[in-house]
């Protein structure tokens, strides 16, 4: 019976070369969410029907993000890699919005953080669809799963 979803997903450490308290939050959350929540069916059809659950590892290799599709059990099903030229803009605009974010919780009158945060999800949602169409035909994910797994591509952007 098939269970198209993520019950483990791990960033590959090696990528990440430095991140503060506010993206490691960040982080904990997507991961978090995701588990608790997420529909994610590889298109390719395996020989012996598999279906899911599926751990995942997500990391970055030579500009290119790849996505290790895992059985429960551990062993390999596929791997499926992602240029991210078309992620570079979204993500730097994450990243500036995320910044204004934070400084505005610490200093900014309410109507000024719900501002900041209306701008940050409508990047993050615009991200989330772009995520979906690269994955089209390779991966299918609903929005909240793709918002997640974009928040996680975020971090394993983080450079010192």
């Amino acid at each position: 019976m098939a269970d198209p979803r993520i019950i483990d997903i791990k960033l590959d450490e090696r990528t990440i070369l430095w991140r503060n308290a506010d993206v490691e939050q960040e982080r904990r959350i997507a991961i978090f969410d995701l588990l608790e929540d997420n529909m994610f069916a590889p298109q390719r059809v395996h020989a012996d029907g598999y279906a899911g659950p599926y751990k995942v590892v997500l990391r970055v290799e030579d500009g290119r993000l790849v996505i290790e599709i895992n059985r429960e059990d551990d062993s390999a099903l596929e791997a499926i890699i992602l240029g991210l030229g078309r992620f570079r803009r979204p993500i730097r605009e994450y990243f500036a919005i995320c910044d204004s974010y934070y400084q505005a919780i610490s200093n900014a009158s309410p109507a000024q953080i719900e501002t900041v945060d209306m701008a940050r999800r409508g990047i993050h949602n615009d991200a989330a669809e772009m995520l979906r169409e690269r994955l089209e035909g390779k991966i299918a994910v609903d929005f909240d799963t793709a918002r997640r797994l974009f928040t996680l591509i975020c971090v394993l952007h983080i450079k010192g």
